[in-house]
């Protein structure tokens, strides 16, 4: 394959999880009867511009179907983020009933429901019918139902839909065509107008082992020194980064029109590109021993499992969560290893995770059976979770992460 930013064939290999089905294919009882498909998950690094990507054998088009089982809101912790990014956004920029906010990726509406409490004209651009309507049945947002790129972009313009704030969170490293996002990212945006993104950053996953966040949905890895050279690329400029701590540790990036000259550079641009250097990740060594890494973890996990089922324990999980889909499949773990998943979303609950074929549960369940261990599977947000199940410690129930490495608590 060549490169999705410079073209570059690219053949150093950074992880290689063998095969899996998609990430968010919850199957149904009746489809755990049907043969099911699983895709290749080897994920690569460009020795010129150092994007960490997978091939795209399972489509875009494909995974972010009318029928999307992700939904932000579910996550009490995502939507305090939101609604603490809203309040940042409008303290500095100081956006008003006279800007248009546009976020990309804008699922249910988590997120804009904050803008829009501020009478702040909002627009959300989404793949996905289900999650869109979702945003205009609870939150009366409207939604724009389609992918975002450079042709989108340009039918915004015609329609007045330009953008003075335009935001995704976790939606770049989605993106099969990459130039192309960021080129309509460069129409839509107004003259003076301000970009944020939000995603995991790449050094987190590495120097944290975080591989489960490998997955279809996924088709780019990205560091900050990459990203900027994309955004410039298409004539746009970074004038601010910012570590935060979801997902593991993400970035928050912001950026501008090359030509607008009304925004200063921050220091923490030329700190993060120095942060990066200083790491290794402009070497093609720094992505090359990833893989002996991931391997210790699946070892760990199988033991750990096997142990308990021959000592009679009950495992379960918490989280129908992609990442967990990633791991349980790699590590090879099936049904017969853990009794069920709790999971918050109704859209998940009473279908089954794919490839491992474990059923998806309400929290009740864990009051019936009483497990011994609960795997948090979105280990992200275990401090949320743990909470919320605090009451399992009544019959000594332990909680069980596998990233950065195996932790019983």
């Amino acid at each position: 394959m060549n490169c999705r930013f410079c073209n570059t064939p690219v053949k150093s290999v950074f992880a290689d999880l063998v095969n899996s089905p998609a990430s968010n294919s919850y199957l149904t009882e009746q489809q755990l009867n049907e043969p099911e498909s699983y895709f290749p998950l080897k994920v690569l690094t460009c020795e010129k511009c150092f994007l960490v990507q997978v091939d795209e054998y399972y489509k875009s088009t494909e995974i972010f179907s009318s029928d999307y089982a992700y939904f932000s809101s579910f996550s009490t912790s995502w939507l305090a983020h939101a609604k603490k990014y809203t309040e940042l956004m409008v303290e500095r920029f100081g956006f008003n009933e006279n800007s248009q906010v546009v976020e990309i990726a804008s699922n249910d509406g988590y997120l804009l429901q904050y803008f829009k409490e501020k009478n702040i004209k909002v627009l959300g651009v989404e793949p996905t019918a289900n999650t869109a309507a979702a945003a205009k049945k609870n939150h009366n947002i409207d939604s724009i139902v389609d992918f975002f790129g450079v042709d989108l972009a340009k039918k915004m313009i015609a329609n007045n839909q330009a953008a003075d704030l335009l935001l995704g969170n976790n939606v770049l490293a989605h993106v099969p065509n990459i130039n192309d996002f960021v080129a309509g990212m460069k129409i839509a945006l107004k003259e003076k107008g301000v970009i944020t993104v939000e995603y995991p950053h790449l050094y987190q996953l590495v120097i944290n082992n975080q591989f489960d966040t490998i997955y279809h949905e996924h088709f780019s890895y990205l560091s900050f020194t990459t990203v900027a050279k994309i955004f410039e690329a298409h004539g746009l400029q970074m004038f601010d980064v910012q570590e935060i701590p979801t997902h593991g540790g993400s970035l928050r990036i912001f950026a501008k029109h090359t030509n607008d000259s009304s925004k200063e550079i921050s220091i923490n641009v030329e700190n993060m590109l120095k942060k990066e250097k200083e790491a290794g990740m402009l070497d093609i060594k720094f992505y090359s021993n990833f893989q002996p890494v991931i391997e210790k973890i699946k070892n760990d996990v199988w033991e750990f499992l096997i142990e308990q089922k021959r000592k009679g324990k009950k495992v379960a999980a918490y989280g129908a969560a992609a990442k967990g889909n990633t791991l349980l499949n790699y590590c090879g773990v099936r049904h017969d290893m853990i009794n069920f998943v709790v999971d918050a979303n109704p859209a998940k609950q009473n279908k089954y995770m794919p490839g491992s074929h474990i059923p998806i549960v309400l929290e009740e369940k864990i009051m019936q059976e009483k497990p011994d261990f609960i795997i948090i599977l979105p280990w992200n947000i275990k401090e949320e979770v743990t909470k919320q199940l605090s009451y399992v410690r009544n019959w000594n129930c332990k909680f069980v992460v596998a990233i950065p490495e195996l932790e019983i608590f």
